[in-house]
């Protein structure tokens, strides 16, 4: 039951600290390198789906089929992410047709290459929505709060018992030292 209750613990608290890292990728995106996003609609289903979370890298180039997530991250805006189906140059700058999977036509719009945040490498369905409630004030307690308030306080329950036994074994040292010998 131990090796169960064990393997339990790490496995919550592997997911609490991978859940607080995606968050916080998502909150504090590192500019030039991997990002987090989250799929906020369904147009790239059933490829990615809605809630999903991906994984971007900028690239210096993007070709015809490759995923990327494009567009401004703010309050305000949320990136997309759809399929590129051609790229051309117009006065030396890219621009690309874009296309979500699930969507009729292409967008109406061509998205230049400055505008790309980057190559979808994977994705996690489902993911963003967790992270998605995480950043919200009640999210955040109940999904990072609250689970790391219980790690910690059961790693100060560990560390009492230890200094517990600790102690108890000592005064068992000393009591011995100082009990009499009995020579006949």
């Amino acid at each position: 039951m131990k090796l169960a209750y064990k393997i339990g613990y790490g496995i919550f608290t592997t997911a609490v600290v991978i859940i607080a890292g995606l968050l916080a990728l998502t909150i504090f995106p590192i500019q030039n390198n991997f990002q987090v996003k989250i799929v906020q609609s369904g147009s790239m289903e059933p490829a990615i789906k809605t809630g999903s979370i991906v994984v971007v890298k900028p690239q210096k180039t993007y070709a015809a089929g490759n995923i990327i997530t494009f567009g401004k991250d703010t309050v305000d805006e949320v990136p997309i992410t759809h399929r590129i189906l051609e790229s051309r140059a117009i006065n030396g700058k890219i621009f690309y047709t874009v296309k979500g999977d699930a969507n009729n036509a292409p967008d109406p719009r061509e998205v230049s290459h400055e505008e790309v945040i980057g190559k979808v490498i994977f994705d996690v369905p489902y993911l963003g929505f967790v992270i998605d409630f995480a950043r919200t004030p009640i999210g955040f307690v109940l999904i990072i709060g609250v689970p790391a308030a219980v790690v910690v306080f059961d790693e100060l329950a560990t560390i009492y018992k230890e200094s517990k036994t600790l102690i108890h074994r000592r005064r068992e040292r000393v009591e011995k030292k100082d009990e009499p010998s009995s020579k006949k």
